[in-house]
């Protein structure tokens, strides 16, 4: 054979591809540049939105009659969070909220998830409430509202009064809870028909009594930690249950849960079923009692002495029925099908495993299908909405105003490909709410951790796009992912 170089094979390609056009020949559509992908179109009616939380966005720590809340205190408290870095101002969304708002109607989004500070509202955590912290809000929501973006609001994103004696450690803060819940929604159901009571139990339970990273930063033994547990689930019972009584018919309720996604190594029946297993297993202090309105024997029998103990009439508050279920998703945990009594063992992820900015961020896009599909098989929701999806970046603004964060495309592109998978299925998946709006205060991590889509200078506390902006935006007008 013949050798040729490269310019002439070059040469011969096009020759080629031309003789075959004036032949008649078909030839795919991308020889000639031009795409041929088929768009993942979700269903008509699909809502996008974007979510935050009322401690990482507001700041305005003492405006207007504030109490401080657990996280103030915890942020103030020498070593606890990366370089001492508090909420006190993060994006000062508490005056700016109109250029959000701004940020929001640019992307074209359809719906915003929000929370409330309830120590805004309630400055004690209990007793007289504060009319200017519920002013603030009626303010946003007005300003959503005029701008045709429906607010989803979560009554309790981690930032607990600091005055409410003994913290989650307290029955009397479920109460509390209950009551607060019940005040808001009745003076904010008139523009508010989607309400999550709690988000992300294992957070404010676990991580802030149990291991001591989050505020209020204790380290309780097993048996106390397990009573915070329920008492955080027994929040959100009688919380769901204030709002119903406090709201007109129709008002949906849910929450906002990062129940561990458990994803099978290999599609096959028995890692399948062995992911479903670990589903209700794994999540059983908090999802898993919630959804079945029980603590599983395998939980009870796991815990033994340690186990929670409820009082009478506890688990049918727990177990109240919900409009819909949030799920948090942002990572995978690997299960397989194993001959134990539990049916499944997890896998360890490898010391090579990518990940995002954030350690913790391990990259795995179809655990967003999974998570919807594990809970709807499991318990059959009315309604599923991812509300929260999104990941950290080390986001780095040029002279042009640019921030370039091609992997946070790759991550939500990923991810909203594997949840295109679950709304062709027919999972019941209603939304999508993308975090975050801007970058902001990351808790523990501060301001060293990045996962918005606008990138905030917050010496300035001046906003810009990032690319993952431009293409959300691009996806929310199409309806559907490349």
């Amino acid at each position: 054979m013949k050798s040729i170089t490269r310019r002439q094979f070059g040469k011969t390609a096009l020759a080629s591809a031309a003789a075959a056009a004036l032949a008649g020949t078909s030839l795919p559509k991308f020889a000639f540049g031009e795409t041929s992908a088929t768009e993942l179109q979700f269903p008509k009616g699909f809502l996008w939105g974007c979510a935050t939380a009322a401690y990482q966005i507001e700041g305005g720590a003492k405006a207007d009659g504030r109490g401080p809340s657990i996280w103030d205190t915890f942020s103030h408290t020498p070593g606890k969070t990366y370089q001492g870095e508090t909420g006190d101002v993060t994006d000062d969304s508490y005056h700016l909220y109109k250029e959000d708002v701004k940020l929001l109607k640019n992307l074209g989004v359809s719906t915003y998830r929000m929370s409330i500070s309830w120590s805004r509202i309630f400055p004690n955590g209990t007793g007289q409430p504060n009319a200017k912290g519920l002013d603030y809000y009626n303010r946003v929501l007005d300003e959503l509202l005029a701008n045709n973006i429906t607010p989803y609001v979560t009554l309790f994103h981690w930032d607990l009064p600091q005055a409410l004696p003994g913290g989650w450690q307290s029955r009397d803060t479920s109460k509390a809870f209950a009551d607060y819940a019940a005040y808001v929604s009745k003076h904010l159901s008139d523009r508010v028909h989607h309400f999550m009571t709690t988000n992300e139990f294992t957070c404010f339970t676990d991580i802030g009594y149990r291991e001591g990273r989050f505020a209020p930063g204790l380290k309780l033994a097993d048996g106390p930690a397990n009573q915070v547990r329920h008492h955080g689930i027994l929040a959100h019972g009688l919380g769901v249950q204030a709002i119903r009584a406090n709201t007109p018919s129709g008002t949906q309720v849910g929450l906002a849960e990062n129940a561990v996604v458990y994803v099978p190594v290999i599609e096959t029946p028995e890692h399948i079923e062995a992911a479903r297993k670990a589903t209700r297993d794994g999540n059983a202090p908090f999802l898993t009692a919630l959804m079945e309105g029980k603590y599983i024997d395998s939980y009870l029998q796991r815990e033994g002495a340690n186990a929670p103990k409820a009082e009478p009439g506890d688990m049918e508050a727990i177990g109240s029925r919900l409009d819909f279920v949030g799920l948090n998703i942002y990572t995978p945990t690997y299960v397989r099908a194993a001959d134990t009594p539990a049916g499944y063992a997890i896998e360890k992820a490898p010391t090579s495993y990518p990940h995002m900015a954030s350690p913790w961020l391990t990259i795995g896009p179809e655990c967003i299908y999974w998570g919807v599909r594990n809970v709807c098989d499991l318990w059959k929701p009315a309604g599923i909405y991812i509300t929260e999806n999104g990941c950290s970046s080390d986001d780095v603004l040029t002279p042009a105003g640019r921030v370039e964060d091609t992997d946070r495309v790759m991550y939500l592109r990923n991810h909203m490909t594997h949840l295109h998978r679950a709304a062709a299925e027919g999972y019941p998946v209603k939304g999508y709410f993308l975090w975050s709006l801007m970058d902001n205060y990351e808790w523990a991590d501060g301001y060293g951790k990045r996962f918005g889509i606008h990138y905030v200078d917050f010496k300035t506390l001046k906003r810009y796009p990032k690319l993952s902006a431009e293409w959300y935006r691009d996806v929310i007008a199409r309806n559907s992912v490349l």
